[in-house]
């Protein structure tokens, strides 16, 4: 049987229905643009060649540090870029309109790594490792997630212990981007009186391992894996000093949330623009498929979900730039905007039929990744909880309420 020649998708237009483009400032414009027409560059072409073969695009990483989305809020004297929270969004939406497992690649590397170590790192720590960092020379990952442990993170079992010189470091972490080929893996872990505290291990330290984690259906351009530690020692040098507890963790991982809520977006623009553009050019009955009534009730809902998801992250933006957005909000946008974007792939998959399954369209993949996006990070039911406990006063977590 021939195979049917590829044809060259439409360019992509972005919609804008409520003119959101008029409360972005002109710089937030100028890097969204540049980094969309990046994403059609790099990743686009390529994307799905990767997704096939469940291998990530490292030849990327080096481009992505000189375009600057590794770590854009992270001050310019240490690498980064100096900017606002609104355009370290739009940066997220432009690399997940491309690809999730890509986005993933970058917002661990900024808001999981780069930032704990900016926030609660020593003077020493930001200068031997951020511009680094910055620059896509060292590439790192977050070790809080544990096999038992994912939803309960203070539950962990990984632990340390000071042996006067040094901590010797014991333990496991599951489910972890970057992991396989990572240079330095903020991990968090127990000390002997029981409190969390991070700790910067370095590949290359004797007992500490990254097995990659294979068969994934999902993210299958993003390299998961384990971090294993036997009796690693961990230079004292190498503790974050500026936190202990679960905020730390926490922290870090409100400004991934935040950046996911954007990210989703992307996804779902990528989705919507290919359902529009197929439904005006399929002629079924002697019609475009988007003269009919039911098509036309898809792309509208899509459209408006989608506008509604624009306007909560930027408005989470404008709060987050004020050091006003608080967990709880950043939790709500999260899991509201995954959401919709997980809907309006499978809404977009459903006007494409049989040819949404194909890697001709991007609607698939999207959705297969997705599926991890609305778990990782916190699971749709947690946020769902954190809302719940924010407006109740009442914490759900556990059976006692405590």
């Amino acid at each position: 049987m021939m195979q049917a020649e590829k044809v060259a998708a439409p360019p992509f237009t972005a919609p804008d229905y409520y003119l959101i483009d008029e409360l972005l400032t002109e710089e937030h414009k100028l890097i969204r643009n540049s980094v969309r027409q990046w994403v059609d560059e790099h990743i686009i072409p390529i994307i799905d060649e990767y997704c096939q073969k469940a291998e990530t695009p490292k030849h990327l990483i080096p481009l992505m540090g000189k375009m600057g989305i590794f770590g854009p809020t992270i001050p310019q004297e240490y690498g980064g870029g100096g900017l606002d929270y609104i355009s370290y969004g739009l940066i997220m939406q432009e690399i997940e309109r491309g690809d999730s497992g890509i986005r993933s690649m970058a917002s661990v590397q900024s808001s999981l790594v780069m930032f704990p170590i900016y926030a609660y790192g020593s003077e020493e720590q930001k200068r031997k490792y951020l511009p680094k960092l910055a620059k896509g020379e060292y590439m790192g990952c977050f070790g809080l997630t544990e096999p038992d442990y994912g939803s309960n993170p203070g539950g962990m079992l990984t632990h340390f212990k000071d042996m006067g010189d040094y901590y010797l470091l014991n333990g496991t972490k599951m489910w972890i981007s970057n992991a396989p080929f990572a240079d330095i893996a903020i991990v968090w872990a127990k000390n002997e009186a029981g409190r969390i505290h991070g700790l910067i291990v370095e590949r290359g330290m004797e007992g500490f391992s990254t097995p990659e984690m294979k068969n994934k259906w999902s993210l299958r351009a993003s390299a998961t894996g384990e971090l294993i530690f036997q009796d690693v020692k961990v230079p004292k040098s190498n503790l974050l000093p500026g936190v202990s507890g679960l905020r730390g963790p926490l922290s870090c991982l409100d400004n991934a949330r935040y950046g996911i809520s954007w990210g989703a977006i992307g996804a779902a623009m990528a989705c919507y623009d290919s359902a529009l553009q197929y439904a005006k050019s399929r002629i079924q009955f002697d019609r475009p498929i988007a003269a009919y009534q039911l098509t036309q009730k898809k792309l509208a809902e899509m459209l408006t979900e989608i506008t509604k998801a624009q306007l909560l992250a930027w408005r989470l933006g404008v709060l987050k730039n004020e050091g006003r957005a608080t967990s709880a909000q950043i939790s709500m946008a999260k899991r509201n905007n995954v959401n919709m974007a997980l809907e309006v792939a499978r809404e977009a998959r459903q006007i494409h039929g049989g040819n949404g399954i194909m890697g001709e369209y991007p609607i698939m993949r999207h959705m297969m990744n997705l599926e991890s996006v609305i778990t990782y990070e916190g699971t749709h039911d947690i946020h769902l909880l954190i809302t719940g406990m924010d407006i109740t006063g009442i914490p759900a977590f556990r059976i006692d309420g405590k």
